[in-house]
């Protein structure tokens, strides 16, 4: 499979991302996540603001759609832990998050992940992960 059609496999083989309706797309290796805004993503109607919960799993499928890209499997690589720094409020428009995969072992990686909206350099929220990578195919 080509990266870009090992991507598409990812992201039908993963529920939630279908409900989020996120996409990606791939410009040579580096893959930029796109969360397109819908009203009913709204945690705080006050402010308002994506839910917490929205961005982390974003985030969190970043990784794993990079890691799929890059560390070919039939299934899904497993989250070990994560650590999500919510650095501002997710404002209601599309988020892109691009994944840094820092160390790729045999077994696990390590991965850095930045969310953001209107500029890149201001990110609204940031991963900091490890995966447990599947048996490769």
């Amino acid at each position: 499979m080509t990266p870009a059609e090992q991507l598409a496999a990812f992201l039908q083989q993963v529920p939630y991302l279908r409900y989020l309706g996120m996409r990606a797309e791939l410009a040579g290796d580096e893959m930029t996540a796109i969360l397109p805004y819908r009203p009913d993503l709204i945690g705080n109607p006050n402010i308002p603001a994506l839910h917490g919960g929205v961005l982390g799993a974003f985030l969190e499928m970043t990784a794993l759609a990079q890691l799929a890209v890059v560390e070919r499997s039939s299934r899904v690589h497993k989250t070990i832990d994560v650590t999500i720094e919510f650095l501002r409020p997710g404002r209601p428009v599309t988020t892109y998050a691009r994944a840094d995969l820092r160390k790729v072992g045999r077994r696990i990686a390590n991965v850095h992940v930045e969310a953001w909206q209107d500029e890149r350099g201001s990110p609204v929220a940031a991963l900091r992960g490890h995966f447990l990578l599947s048996e490769r195919p």
